[in-house]
């Protein structure tokens, strides 16, 4: 049945996902709060019901046509009526339709009712915040749903939504932007005598998933420079300011890195899983390099995790030492100051020197009288000051030892 002219299918035979260990779901972050409204409006809403996030990029119609012999590609934005006619008139041809933006309701529907997607799939496209998942049509098309990642500038990780059909002769993907990390791809079709160009359209997809996973190793390669950057920072003598709060931020995002990675390698495991007529033993072989991929990807985060964490005990226990050393010198200062103290409130008390009877009293502070009484006694406080430091010196108070 041609998916282009067919109506919508029955019900897809949903597989959910393996939940990773915490139950935890993968969100983008520059969009938090679109997402969060997102979620709002669609409370008690029919399963099914398509809506189109406020600020969404119109879409761009992107069409890919090749054999192992021909190649052309073309954007098709606005030109909708002519993309559906390129494919059905080149149904020797395999294609890649690339939808990138949802900001067109109608457009969105369309696409829905000529290529045969049922309105839940459709809805999880345009809810992108997806979990990686894998589901199977009636007639053994596949809806796959992968994060793209990147590590952005302001050392935040962006994930974005992938969202990919596979049909006869076509792939259908869907993302939210305009720029996305598959370009290595299309230079890939773009080349004579490429091996992709060769294969069924299903290594399409596979081939899509792959490069998604290859882009996992570039953003956990970032994380990690970062991290050394942080633990170099620690040991600083002037640190950046708020760096606990980068630390704790970065920890935040390779937590949800992990979150991100945990379902897509579950989603391959259940690719591997397919029958034989579903998914071909000879495509099974590149899932499980990119299973492989995943689990490595899913080991960095790990790691990365745990280093992040002694990172953060590191800056705690490096903090403790600055205040010690702190401490340290106020104790000295008020330790010289204590006798010195003593010695100006002992001479600081009001005692008479003379009797009312006239009288004197000798052990009224004698030195009081005493021509050289206040040198003397400025001298001795100086001898105080001269044996503390001597002491403190020996004791290696005063020095790093």
């Amino acid at each position: 049945m041609n998916p282009l002219s067919s109506p919508p299918s029955e019900a897809p035979n949903r597989s959910p996902a393996l939940a990773d260990s915490e139950g935890s779901v993968g969100y983008t972050v520059i969009d938090r709060e679109a997402t969060r409204q997102a979620r709002e409006q669609q409370v008690g809403q029919r399963p099914g019901t398509l809506n189109v996030r406020e600020g969404a990029l119109k879409p761009r119609l992107f069409l890919i046509s090749y054999s192992e012999a021909s190649f052309e590609e073309d954007e098709y934005t606005d030109r909708y009526d002519e993309l559906i006619t390129q494919l059905r008139d080149h149904p020797d041809l395999k294609h890649w339709i690339d939808v990138r933006g949802y900001g067109d309701l109608a457009l969105m529907e369309q696409l829905m009712q000529d290529f045969g997607l049922h309105p839940l799939q459709m809805e999880d496209v345009l809810n992108d915040y997806q979990r990686a998942k894998m589901e199977v049509f009636d007639d053994h098309r596949l809806f796959m749903v992968s994060r793209m990642t990147d590590f952005t500038r302001n050392f935040e990780i962006d994930d974005d939504q992938l969202s990919i059909f596979t049909g006869p002769n076509y792939v259908l993907s869907f993302q939210d932007d305009y720029d996305d990390c598959l370009d290595s791809l299309r230079v890939r079709i773009r080349a004579n005598f490429s091996t992709l160009r060769r294969r069924p359209v299903l290594y399409l997809a596979y081939a899509l998933t792959d490069v998604v996973l290859d882009h996992y190793y570039p953003t956990m390669a970032a994380i990690g420079d970062y991290i050394e950057e942080l633990e170099e920072a620690i040991f600083a003598d002037k640190r950046p300011r708020r760096l606990l709060n980068r630390i704790l931020r970065i920890k935040k995002d390779v937590v949800r890195f992990r979150r991100l990675v945990y379902p897509e390698r579950d989603k391959i495991a259940e690719v591997l899983r397919l029958p034989e007529e579903v998914m071909p033993e000879e495509l099974k072989i590149f899932y499980r390099d990119a299973y492989d991929h995943a689990i490595q990807a899913l080991d960095l985060a790990e790691s990365y995790r745990d280093n992040i964490s002694s990172l953060t005990d590191l800056y705690m226990s490096d903090q403790g030492n600055r205040m010690n050393e702190v401490m340290k010198v106020l104790t000295m200062i008020s330790t010289i100051f204590i006798p010195l103290s003593f010695v100006v409130g002992l001479y600081g008390m009001n005692f008479q020197r003379e009797n009312p009877d006239g009288t004197v009293n000798h052990l009224n502070m004698p030195e009081l009288y005493q021509p050289w009484g206040y040198p003397l006694v400025v001298g001795v406080m100086v001898l105080v000051v001269i044996m503390q430091f001597v002491y403190f010196f020996r004791k290696g108070w005063l020095t790093n030892r």
